[in-house]
């Protein structure tokens, strides 16, 4: 890339960075602190600035303000040509561009169904005695026994993964006339992703040869804590994080502090959660009972999954991650006034459908966060960091679509002998796999092994992992699976996951693997 290029987007990247961080809490914090700082004397006039940046950095507020910074690097997308338009910016490839707006019709169209069958309004204000009642019970929703049997999730991952399976772009052609080599895998559009060596380069820090926390204990216990440098926190947990103190080194990385505000803002979401009643309620209802309610691990957490995602779905600040998601938020009419666009308002609030399984991405974080608050902030930038990207259609190299492409090039190129025959008895891997990265392997795995995936996750700012542990998955199992004659028997085959270890399965396929 020529030097004037790389001016030119880091000049774009410095000057996005400022503007989000102009209007920011953290912004108005170091504003007072720098007026506090001009009354000391130590603080002279002719060396103002140099005093200001002394005194910014030996009362912490340099670091947090480098947090703050390398928080905004880790999601914002990489910047494109200043002239292209907005669209662009969310999703370059025009056929992905169009493939998400057609899911989120049909997703919204199941949605307003639903709501005309049922004869449910999406959302209306709850009576006195109803707000009583809800504000008496928040400790203990998951004693209610509402009855749910008219709701249906508005789609599921089965269903995601039949559009992405008719994803074509119209531009290309597979230089393939006889469709064989295209008909091995399910996937069929052409994006550029990771092969095997250039996923070994970027998960180095997993080679057999590194340490791994929870398999080698011998590792020291970082100093970045101490030190509170989320940089520092993301490079050290690539190999794993002492189990007592994963807690606060997620919320080192994801750049949460749960101050008072924090702790308010909550407040304020539960409070519109006890004023008005949504439809979207009765869908994270019926999500929780169908999963984590009957899950082993989980369904202890039944009550704060229910406080979360209720109070997400009321979540404004959640809007911002359509700036750089490949989706839009879905609108919905103000009765009586359909079809007037001024009359369009942003439903759920968050701009967020769950669906069947969604309850999943929150249910780990219960074992690490007993405080509502942190619980809830933790889950709201794990979603807008990583989990928002495993349902949309986008062209990002951890978005579900590149995800799915990574596991079958590495499945055929790898294992051809169980991908042929695997797609010969009509159990195409993807169709098993698919579920476990859509969730990133949330119930699938036993806890503390989904937490050593997710700290690799963290650590990476990837989601890659997901589709070479998949692919690690077959791999171990590929004995057994050549015996199956059906998709059933490879997915009974595949059915428990609880007693796998994740670790030396990734460092095994990653590194043991013949190229």
């Amino acid at each position: 890339m020529e030097p004037d290029s790389v001016q030119r987007q880091l000049s774009v990247t410095i000057a996005h960075i400022v503007q989000r961080l102009r209007g920011s809490k953290l912004h108005s914090e170091l504003e007072r602190e720098a007026r506090t700082c001009l009354h000391k004397s130590e603080v002279r006039i002719e060396s103002l600035k140099e005093d200001l940046k002394d005194f910014l950095r030996k009362s912490g507020w340099e670091k947090k303000l480098q947090n703050a910074v390398y928080r905004e690097l880790n999601v914002l997308p990489h910047p494109g040509h200043p002239a292209a338009p907005p669209d662009h910016t969310k999703e370059s490839l025009m056929y992905l561009r169009r493939a998400q707006v057609n899911w989120e019709k049909r997703v919204l169209k199941s949605l307003n169904s639903m709501c005309a069958e049922l004869g449910i309004p999406l959302a209306k204000k709850r009576s006195a005695d109803e707000q009583k009642e809800l504000l008496n019970k928040w400790n203990e929703m998951g004693t209610d026994e509402p009855d749910l049997s008219q709701f249906r999730p508005v789609y599921a991952p089965k269903d995601f993964l039949e559009v992405l399976i008719n994803l074509r772009n119209p531009n290309y052609d597979g230089g393939d006339p006889t469709g064989l080599r295209s008909s091995w895998g399910l996937i069929s559009i052409p994006l550029p992703v990771k092969d095997l060596a250039e996923l070994r380069d970027l998960f180095a820090e997993l080679a057999l040869n590194y340490e791994q926390l929870g398999i080698d204990d011998s590792m020291q216990i970082p100093t970045v804590l101490s030190e509170q440098d989320s940089a520092a926190a993301q490079q050290y947990i690539r190999q794993g994080c002492p189990t007592g103190l994963r807690a606060d080194m997620w919320a080192l990385i994801l750049n949460i502090d749960n101050q008072l505000e924090d702790s308010l803002y909550y407040e304020q979401l539960k409070s519109n959660v006890i004023q008005h009643d949504l439809l979207i309620d009765n869908l994270i209802y019926k999500d929780v009972k169908l999963t984590a309610s009957n899950d082993d691990y989980y369904f202890v957490f039944e009550d704060y999954l229910y406080q979360v995602l209720l109070c997400f779905s009321r979540d404004t600040l959640v809007l911002d991650h359509f700036s750089y998601s490949s989706a839009s938020p879905p609108k919905s009419y103000i009765r009586g006034k359909f079809a007037l666009e001024d009359y369009t308002v942003v439903y759920p609030p968050n701009g967020v459908i769950p669906f069947h399984g969604f309850a999943m991405y929150v249910a780990p974080l219960c074992f690490l966060y007993h405080e509502p608050s942190k619980l809830y902030q933790v889950f709201r930038e794990m979603y807008v960091r990583y989990f928002f990207r495993l349902h949309c259609i986008s062209s990002h190299s951890s978005g579900i679509v590149s995800l799915c492409l990574v596991f079958e090039t590495l499945v055929q190129t790898y294992l051809p002998q169980l991908f042929y025959h695997l797609h010969e008895i009509g159990a195409q891997p993807l169709r098993i796999s698919f579920k476990w990265m859509v969730r990133a392997f949330s119930g699938y795995l036993a806890t503390d092994q989904l937490l050593f995936l997710w700290d690799r996750i963290l650590g990476y700012n990837s989601l890659e992992i997901l589709a070479v542990l998949a692919a690690a998955v077959f791999a171990f199992r590929a004995e057994n699976l050549m015996e199956a004659t059906s998709l059933a028997t490879a997915e009974a085959v595949l059915a428990d996951l609880s007693t796998l270890k994740v670790m030396p399965l990734l460092q095994l396929f990653l590194f043991a693997t013949s190229s």
